[in-house]
């Protein structure tokens, strides 16, 4: 529900804040005062368009603030969804500059208007000029049409989703053997296809890398060439590294005998001389062996090529490939083997799609004969509220055997509400009415019905008592009492009859200071009540009018208790 509301330059309003009751709010006032004022700000903190006409002359911005109590698991999986934490109490704050930038926040994040329409259609049902029609989304029909329905709704309801999550069961099994047998014979030779090509490679890492070893010394043959040749040259030509070595064989021999240290010098020297000759024929060896075979370089670039291709079509990597490979054969494999189970499912769904069809059925019929009740109902209420002509009828759209696939857990058949205020005037979408005093009566004969089912926190009805008086008035009046015995109800009205009825009410007034008019709301005490219904009835505060009015409380009294 609306807590409270704060409003800072908007139009004649300097400064105003509201602090709502959980039932029946009234506004009242002189034509002229700022009452749709107060709706606009409403409208504008609930996401409608933005206008800088708005803005208090003179003030370079506008702000709005409402506060909601909310404990709908609903709002809190949406503010969940935008990254709000949700609370039991939500904050919209939306502020209008002159040059036309416009900021929202919800709880102190950073919102966009789409956002924001969102979450407050869940909040707020306004019956006026407003976009926040909760039930001129079809959707929002059929919630509603099934909410009052209950238990006789809700079995044929729950038939159709459990069969609906079977089919998808049965879908998702048929999809994993391949689908139809056509798709299967398809699927069959591309994965034959793939395992020949990726079993003829025989991939395998070491041999990857092999190759790019193999590779790069074919790329930099001659430079290998020269880095053997400069080292066989150094160890092996005359006066090279051997010859030293022997020199200094030579040299200690000629010492040892006096002392056999040195003896032993000259047999590690030689150790080392024997070695230094053995590298010396060994890179003799490698520098001589050394072949660029063209065909062979030839060969490793093609091989390194299909690796490449076949990484990158199957995963990037060779594990990759090789899992692939694996996976396939598991795929063929059940493939090949699940003809006979593609059988048995084509059957089993077919005897699903009919059982659906079957609670399809089952449930519209549900639905109507909830449907015809409910419209006789409304089409009562709106009598009662002095639309005498009115006709309602809720449709709900046929379909066949051949729509089952498009079946979800509502079922088939779009619910649609269709309205007609005058006679001869055909039934029409509420889309294409929503508008004036008639369309929120019946708003209002709808919100009778439906005040148990508690979808929404607050509604708010403008033009309700738009070319009405007497005893329709007092009827609406009633109506509104027994709607806010479980939904909060805001609702600007000029007549007694509805104001009496009030938990709580609000008076604008216009008034000037310091050279400037001004808007000035005011939350009513029970002699202010009073008083306020009295100018309601007579314009003027006489003793009659104070007497009519004290006889529609005590009247408003008696209604209440009888309620509770």
């Amino acid at each position: 529900m609306l807590k409270s509301l704060f409003i800072r330059n908007v139009a004649l309003i300097e400064r105003a804040e509201l602090e709502f009751s959980e039932g029946l709010n009234v506004l009242t006032g002189e034509t002229g005062a700022g009452k749709s004022v107060i709706l606009d700000c409403i409208d504008f903190v609930l996401g409608a368009k933005a206008d800088r006409g708005m803005i208090r002359y003179g003030e370079t911005e506008c702000l709005v603030k409402a506060e909601f109590t909310s404990d709908s698991d609903e709002i809190s999986a949406l503010l969940s969804e935008y990254d709000i934490e949700a609370e039991d109490t939500i904050l919209i704050a939306r502020k209008l500059t002159s040059d036309g930038k416009s900021s929202l926040k919800v709880n102190g994040n950073t919102v966009t208007v789409a956002m924001l329409r969102r979450l407050t259609s869940l909040l707020v049902d306004v019956h006026g000029q407003s976009e926040h029609f909760f039930l001129l989304k079809e959707s929002n029909q059929r919630k509603l049409l099934d909410a009052l329905g209950g238990d006789k709704i809700d079995a044929p309801k729950t038939a159709v989703r459990e069969l609906v999550n079977r089919r998808k069961e049965l879908l998702s099994e048929k999809e994993k053997l391949g689908g139809d047998e056509a798709e299967r014979a398809r699927r069959l030779d591309i994965l034959s296809y793939q395992i020949g090509e990726l079993e003829r490679a025989d991939l395998s890492e070491e041999e990857e890398a092999t190759l790019l070893t193999q590779r790069d010394k074919l790329r930099n043959a001659e430079k290998i060439v020269g880095g053997l040749s400069a080292a066989m040259d150094s160890l092996l030509s005359d006066g090279g590294v051997i010859d030293g070595l022997n020199g200094a064989v030579r040299a200690l021999h000629s010492v040892e005998k006096f002392d056999a240290t040195y003896a032993a010098l000259a047999e590690r020297l030689e150790s080392v001389t024997a070695e230094a000759e053995d590298l010396g024929s060994e890179i003799e060896h490698e520098a001589g062996s050394l072949d660029v075979d063209e065909q062979e370089a030839e060969r490793i670039e093609e091989r390194l090529d299909l690796i490449k291709s076949l990484k990158k079509k199957y995963g990037g990597s060779i594990p990759a490939a090789l899992a692939y490979l694996d996976a396939a054969r598991e795929e063929k494999s059940l493939l090949e083997s699940s003809a006979e189970r593609c059988e048995a499912l084509e059957k089993e769904l077919g005897k699903v799609d009919a059982s659906l069809f079957d609670a399809c059925i089952k449930l519209k019929k549900a639905r109507g004969e909830v449907a015809a009740a409910l419209s006789e109902r409304v089409v009562e209420e709106l009598r009662d509220l002095n639309i005498s002509s009115a006709a309602f009828r809720i449709e709900i759209g046929s379909f066949t055997p051949e729509d089952v696939p498009r079946a979800n857990s509502e079922g088939l058949g779009e619910v649609r509400f269709l309205f007609s205020a005058n006679a001869g005037e055909p039934l029409k979408e509420l889309g294409k009415i929503i508008s004036g005093g008639e369309m929120s009566r019946f708003m209002l004969a709808i919100k009778a019905q439906m005040s148990a089912v508690g979808e929404i926190g607050t509604y708010i009805f403008d033009e309700i008592d738009a070319g009405i008086g007497g005893k329709t008035a007092r009827v609406v009046g009633e109506k509104f009492c027994k709607i806010a015995q479980k939904t909060q109800i805001i609702a600007v009205s000029h007549l007694a009859q509805i104001a009496c009825f009030a938990d709580k009410n609000f008076y604008i007034e216009k008034g000037e200071r310091d050279g400037r008019t001004l808007t000035q709301i005011v939350a009513l005490g029970e002699e202010e009540k009073r008083t306020e219904i009295a100018r309601l009835i007579g314009g003027d505060v006489g003793e009659i009018a104070l007497s009519h009015a004290d006889e529609l409380l005590r009247s408003a009294r008696a209604y209440k208790n009888f309620l509770s």
